[in-house]
């Protein structure tokens, strides 16, 4: 897992993104790209509007936002202990980050320039969120291939050490878990976590603790009866028992319709997780 990226425009979303790439790329030696795409402004002709004087304030404007990430990117990759390599070039070894500028619409670039990434990263759902988070995180879920590594608001202070592995048997999670094999295996424990009757048909926990064990991770199970509760809350809940800093889960088992209408884990965590989270699908 060396190489993250960061979709950054200096919000407090993306701010945890970045703290939490700088996190992860302290303890793996990654590289860091923050990534502050332009977009092209919307403008509808009226009468008794100099429209291309318009369309060149508002491209000036956000070539000044794009300036203004980029300065605080780098001051706050400095104030995290990561090296921000000035021109760009990414050649040096150990933690470092660099900055890249795009024009072109979000979840595209996301999603197709995602691809050469081992995780992209981008903070967790809050009330101050951008609207376009939700087509943002699905591109990079659903588009680029790749590992969704969500932030939480507050991070823990450990990145990875203790891993917990939200299981329910089913193929995105397996996924998920193979991708992520590097940061179970440099992990001081990794916990498979289950609930009752939230599984799809597929191995249990004790059969992927063992091919795990095979892998030299230190592993140990952890499963507990759903109870009556609702499944998100149950499988975040009851994994955050065993004391993770680090929660891994294939998205979307279940439809992605069905969850935005009744609910389920994936959307539970990507609203409540309090603990950085790896995704894939």
């Amino acid at each position: 897992m060396k190489t993250i990226l960061v979709p950054f425009r200096d919000d407090a979303t993306a701010q945890a993104a970045l703290d939490l790439a700088c996190q992860a790329a302290a303890a793996h030696g990654a590289c860091i790209e923050g990534l502050f795409i332009q977009t092209a402004p919307l403008v509808y002709a009226s009468e008794g509007i100099a429209i291309g004087g318009y369309v060149t304030q508002l491209a000036d404007e956000e070539l000044r936002r794009g300036d203004e990430a980029r300065a605080r990117f780098a001051e706050r990759v400095r104030a995290n202990g990561v090296d921000f390599v000035e021109n760009g070039e990414e050649s040096v070894e150990g933690a470092r980050a660099v900055w890249r500028q795009a024009d072109g619409l979000g979840e595209q670039i996301v999603g197709e320039y995602g691809r050469v990434f081992d995780l992209i990263a981008i903070g967790r759902e809050t009330e101050e969120s951008s609207p376009d988070w939700n087509v943002l995180c699905e591109a990079a879920l659903f588009e680029s291939g790749r590992l969704l590594l969500l932030a939480p608001p507050s991070l823990p202070p450990t990145f990875g050490e203790r891993i917990a592995v939200l299981w329910n048997g089913s193929t995105e999670t397996a996924r998920t878990l193979g991708v992520a094999m590097p940061l179970l295996q440099a992990a001081g424990e990794v916990v498979v976590c289950a609930v009752e009757g939230v599984h799809v048909p597929g191995p249990d926990v004790d059969q992927v603790a063992r091919c795990l064990a095979v892998n030299r991770i230190a592993v140990r199970t952890h499963v507990t009866a759903l109870d009556g509760r609702a499944p998100g809350p149950a499988v975040l809940d009851d994994a955050m028992e065993t004391g993770p800093d680090l929660l891994l889960k294939g998205a979307y088992a279940q439809s992605r319709l069905r969850q935005m209408i009744f609910g389920g884990p994936t959307r539970h965590l990507l609203k409540y997780a309090e603990r950085p989270v790896i995704m894939g699908h």
